[in-house]
């Protein structure tokens, strides 16, 4: 199937029991089983519930892996695959890392013995530098968020390979419409489905695709384990939010590439981040392994003033100022304040961050209209 059809269809079966061409929704916590341990394939559901089931097996597909695992969100999710590691283990991973990723490697799972290493991933010979006897993960993210470096997952992987460790790729930004990481390599793919996944700004969920056996059973462990499990209805609005996702990231890309040219070309706009750029540090891999560059794009003001920014912002009408990202609608942030502001400002500053750069999250509207509202923001 090409990814249109599969978006539609794949990983999900009309209702058995009434034909509905839509997964109901199986609000229901328990089911009545015949005998003790005679069921029908669900016992709790917390451990499985038939809309998550059929949300899952419509990621793997996507994803181009065998197995999913939904979580009541992103967080929940890398929650699960950091406790895959034990004390004493080591991570490495880009030191331009969304700021939630960077609090709970840095202030939660670094208190249980487990260290994090964050260095310039888009030089693959510094990731290779930090690989040591106790190295058992690498963490991608790419794009990254905010600065939208990108990062040669094929290359992690044959680091990876070579020393044995496991690949996670954080593919939020991208999506399965742009890039699938498992086909190039990677061990285990996460999403914050809250994100273009879902793409309506109605719902908070995470998910992990993988397609080894041994890793799905110890990850599905975990879910079950320590509960972080999403509702019926919020994986009946993740399907639903599915079926649209090559639209509107088609129309994300077609918006995000008119939005991108035009801040580099305004006199008040010093540099745009967009991975889309022929001169982007890492065009060429963003070119081989993406399908497209995204709805994603960060820009700093001439002067790198924060009261500039503040001031653009602030005056947004159809650039709403809000967290999160990926929804029908545009947003705008301050990843300093607010998306990154876990992050220590010394290590923003050294990744690249500045107190001044916005965020856009470029949605599906009328890209004359969006550029109007650069227009009269940035005056």
């Amino acid at each position: 199937m090409k990814f249109g059809t599969k978006a539609i269809h794949a990983g999900v079966e009309p209702d058995p029991t009434t034909g509905a061409i839509m997964t109901p929704i199986y609000q229901t916590s328990t089911y009545v089983q015949r005998s003790p341990g005679d069921h029908k394939g669900y016992e709790y559901s917390r451990t499985h519930n038939p809309t998550r089931t059929q949300l899952q097996n419509a990621l793997a597909a996507l994803e181009n892996g065998k197995h999913g695992l939904c979580f009541a969100s992103g967080m929940a999710a890398i929650d699960a695959v950091i406790k895959l590691l034990s004390p004493g283990d080591e991570v490495i991973s880009t030191n331009d890392l969304y700021g939630g990723s960077y609090r709970i490697f840095t202030k939660i799972f670094q208190n249980y013995g487990i260290k994090f290493h964050f260095t310039n991933m888009a030089d693959l010979s510094k990731v290779e530098a930090l690989v040591n006897e106790n190295t058992k993960m690498i963490w991608v993210e790419t794009p990254t968020n905010p600065l939208l470096n990108i990062i040669d997952i094929k290359g992690c992987a044959a680091i990876a390979k070579k020393h044995n460790l496991i690949l996670v790729a954080d593919n939020t930004f991208a999506t399965p419409y742009l890039q699938t990481p498992l086909d190039l390599g990677a061990d285990i793919v996460m999403h914050s489905l809250t994100k273009y996944m879902g793409g309506h700004s109605d719902v908070v969920m995470g998910a992990l695709i993988v397609k080894d056996d041994e890793l799905h059973e110890r990850l599905a462990f975990i879910q079950n384990a320590c509960g972080g499990t999403p509702g019926p209805q919020d994986c009946f609005l993740l399907l639903r939010g599915l079926k649209t996702l090559h639209l509107r990231m088609e129309r994300h890309c077609q918006n995000g590439r008119k939005i991108a040219e035009y801040l580099r070309n305004h006199p008040k706009v010093e540099k745009v981040f967009w991975p889309g750029f022929e001169d982007h540090n890492n065009h060429s891999v963003a070119k081989e392994q993406m399908n497209d560059f995204g709805g994603m794009i960060s820009f700093v003001l001439k002067g790198d003033k924060v009261e500039d920014a503040t001031r653009v912002l602030e005056r947004f009408k159809f650039f709403a100022l809000a967290e999160s990202l990926g929804g029908v609608e545009s947003l705008c942030g301050h990843p300093a304040t607010m998306t990154h502001a876990s992050i220590p400002r010394e290590e923003r500053m050294k990744a690249g961050l500045s107190d001044s750069l916005i965020r856009l999250s470029v949605g599906v509207e009328d890209a004359e209209d969006l550029i109007a509202d650069l227009e009269q923001a940035i005056g």
